[in-house]
């Protein structure tokens, strides 16, 4: 700088114009601390008119968190006065006038100024400055993605976390709106679930169309983020009057997906025209998976809590069962052998009161079956069905009872053969497929049922990759309608139990769950092939009937034959069950010896004469504290290989037990039964041990 400043130059001018021209803020501190001048960028950068600033001590400038070390700090530096260039110190923060904090850093000049040690301290706000703003920015989103991150995983209640996402998103972005959609139940429209801001035109609770019209239709229709820099100027859709009068100018959108399929979206619109760029997508594609985790994680809690109530349910009703079954069995046995007494052969009146108890006995026997159903711990009693009849039937019922506006079609193959199965549960199963296809043709349609047999079961069946199916050949009953359809994410949990697509209230999640639990019981597989706007074809495979089982089964049911004088072993641990099966027995010609236990039973065997062995043993399963009725059965048919096994039980896990882990010639009788069933029952076991080689047959 030269001594003399040009001709017509004042030096004291340019120094304040250069004072003043300053980018940075300029503050001229004096040795104790307090501001002796500064320049109008100071006052820009602080808040502060410059006559406020010009006179306060520095340390006002500080933090109140930070002014004890800013002060010793200051202390030293006077001391040990020195140049500090900028870019030496980072993260130094100021206090505004306002109360809010910027990111500084400081350059520090000492001076001497006629014997007077100054400082000359040039504050710049690094927050302009494109990396760190960045970096702070960042570090913002981080912040906030933290703390939705601990109040998803402190939170059981996802209304919670769905009312803080569009706060905190807000807060975060520093916009005027954010909001947060789900779809209904239906998958037809768009329900606000929750809002912070102004988010004109959005109440939480209500309904919107779901359409490309809108930004947030357009983002769950095809699942994709979507960034919007003018709303008044966006082709692809237009911003609601409200939104625009409110100043609501760009807007960002992202989906939130649960396993692959869109069910929401998160929006935010601020009021300055491209707001948004890379990192508020990111952050916000955080969020929405943030959200979309929690409440997975809440639908898989009330789905294991809805499991472990069914569970609880299915013990309750199993043990209410076993002990009401058994006090059904004496009534309507009971009621059977009065309804056959001469005395009322004639009486009218008492033939209607017969008929009116047996009736409720047979709705209670019903009651207690549909409560095992619901747990599913319904037993499965195989039988040969026919399948054209079956599915005749059920169309016909069907055709009765569904929209007038479907169409039901049965086809059967040329020679399709019987199969083997429960054919309660069969029909049951069908008429779950035959609901779900119906709900699928709102405005009508084609409802297609089919049989065919194959030898190959195909690549993409369910329940037939454990080697339970192998063999065959097997009975293919289809079920195709012309409904929506289902896209790939919905198809491969079609058959996972509590999964609906239906609104609540309408579907439990059970139906196709409890298909495959049969199927896959039955030692068959299941199929299922659908695509959006092209239907749904359900497809059960089902093991063929056995030819000699076959006519066997047709002639024990046709008939049911019991053997005059067939020698039966007895064993029921309650004695007015055991009295009225015992009565049964001996109406149907049988020669019957009682036991209370399975202990019992044994001693009678050991006390038997040549020629007296019985030929069928019918014994309950829970026999009190001592051998089961399956242990029994064990050990009587080691000694007499041909003889013929009929267990009952009011117990249905019992039943289930029996079922999984007896031979299959085992015959199982539910309880209460009719004397009917159980002919049906002795006649079955009989003709089973002949198709198994046990023996002769015992009635010979």
């Amino acid at each position: 700088m030269p001594d003399q400043f040009p001709q017509g130059l004042d030096s004291d001018s340019v120094y304040r114009a250069l004072f003043e021209a300053s980018p940075d803020a300029l503050l001229l501190v004096g040795a104790g601390g307090r501001i002796l001048l500064c320049s109008p960028m100071a006052s820009v950068l602080l808040g502060y008119d410059i006559d406020t600033l010009q006179g306060m001590q520095v340390d006002q400038l500080v933090p109140d968190a930070i002014r004890p070390k800013h002060a010793s700090y200051r202390q030293g530096y006077s001391q040990q006065p020195r140049s500090r260039p900028m870019g030496t110190h980072t993260g130094l923060v100021a206090r505004r006038q306002d109360g809010s904090e910027v990111v500084v850093e400081i350059a520090l000049s000492p001076l001497l100024v006629q014997g007077q040690h100054m400082v000359v301290a040039a504050v710049r706000d690094i927050g302009a400055y494109p990396r760190v703003r960045h970096a702070l920015q960042r570090a913002r989103y981080g912040e906030h993605l933290a703390l939705l991150g601990r109040q998803a995983a402190d939170s059981r209640d996802p209304q919670l976390l769905l009312d803080s996402v569009p706060q905190i998103a807000s807060q975060a972005l520093e916009v005027g709106s954010a909001v947060v959609l789900l779809l209904d139940h239906e998958g037809t429209a768009m329900r606000v679930a929750s809002v912070f801001g102004a988010g004109p035109g959005e109440a939480v609770g209500d309904k919107l169309p779901l359409d490309k019209a809108s930004l947030p239709g357009c983002v769950l229709t095809d699942g994709l983020p979507l960034m919007v820099n003018d709303l008044g100027h966006e082709p692809g859709f237009a911003a609601t009057r409200q939104q625009l009068d409110a100043g609501l100018r760009s807007a960002l959108a992202v989906p939130v997906s649960d396993r692959g399929s869109t069910i929401g979206a998160v929006v935010v619109r601020s009021h300055q025209p491209g707001r948004f760029g890379d990192e508020e997508l990111r952050f916000l594609g955080s969020v929405a998976s943030l959200l979309a985790t929690s409440l997975q994680r809440s639908k898989t809690e009330e789905a294991l809590n809805h499991a472990q109530r069914l569970e609880s349910v299915g013990q309750l009703t199993g043990g209410i069962a076993h002990d009401f079954n058994n006090l059904l069995t004496v009534i309507q046995g009971n009621l059977q052998v009065i309804e056959e007494l001469p005395a009322l052969a004639h009486d009218s009146a008492a033939q209607q009161w017969v008929a009116a108890a047996t009736r409720a006995a047979r709705r209670g026997a019903e009651l207690t079956g549909k409560l095992l159903a619901f747990s599913r711990r319904q037993v499965l009693q195989p039988q040969t069905v026919d399948v054209a009849g079956l599915l005749d039937s059920l169309a016909g019922m069907l055709n009765r009872t569904l929209d007038q506006r479907i169409a039901i079609v049965v086809e059967h193959a040329k020679g399709c053969p019987a199969l083997r199965a429960d054919p309660g549960q069969l029909e049951s199963a069908l008429l779950n497929i035959a609901i779900n296809a119906r709900d699928a043709m709102r405005d009508g349609g084609t409802l297609r049922f089919a049989s065919s047999l194959v030898h190959k079961l195909p690549d993409d069946v369910v329940g037939g990759d454990d080697g339970s199916t192998a063999g065959g050949p097997w009975v293919a009953i289809a079920v195709a309608d012309s409904g929506c359809g289902m896209d790939d994410a919905v198809r491969e949990r079609a058959f996972e139990p509590f999964f609906t697509t239906k609104e609540a209230g309408r579907g439990t999640g059970l139906g196709l769950s409890t298909v495959y639990g049969f199927v896959k019981q039955s030692s068959g597989a299941v199929g299922i092939r659908s695509a959006p706007g092209r239907g749904t074809e359900v497809t059960l495979f089902i093991p063929q009937a056995a030819e000699a089982h076959a006519l066997a089964a047709a002639h024990v049911d046709g008939m049911a034959v019991v053997p005059p004088g067939l020698r039966v072993l007895l064993v029921e641990d309650d004695p007015e069950v055991r009295n009225v099966v015992h009565t049964a027995l001996q109406l149907l010609g049988c020669d019957t010896r009682c036991a209370g236990s399975g202990e019992e039973a044994l001693s009678l065997l050991d006390q038997g004469g040549q020629g007296q062995d019985p030929q069928l043993l019918l014994s309950d399963i829970a026999l009190g504290a001592g051998m089961r009725g399956t242990q029994l059965a064990q050990a009587v048919q080691a000694r007499l290989p041909a003889l013929a096994v009929v267990l009952m039980s009011g117990f249905s896990e019992d039943l289930l037990e029996a079922d999984r882990d007896a031979p299959p010639r085992w015959e199982l009788l539910p309880k209460p039964f009719s004397r009917e069933a159980l002919a049906r029952a002795l006649a079955r076991a009989l003709h089973e041990e002949v198709l198994h080689g046990q023996g002769r047959c015992p009635a010979s």
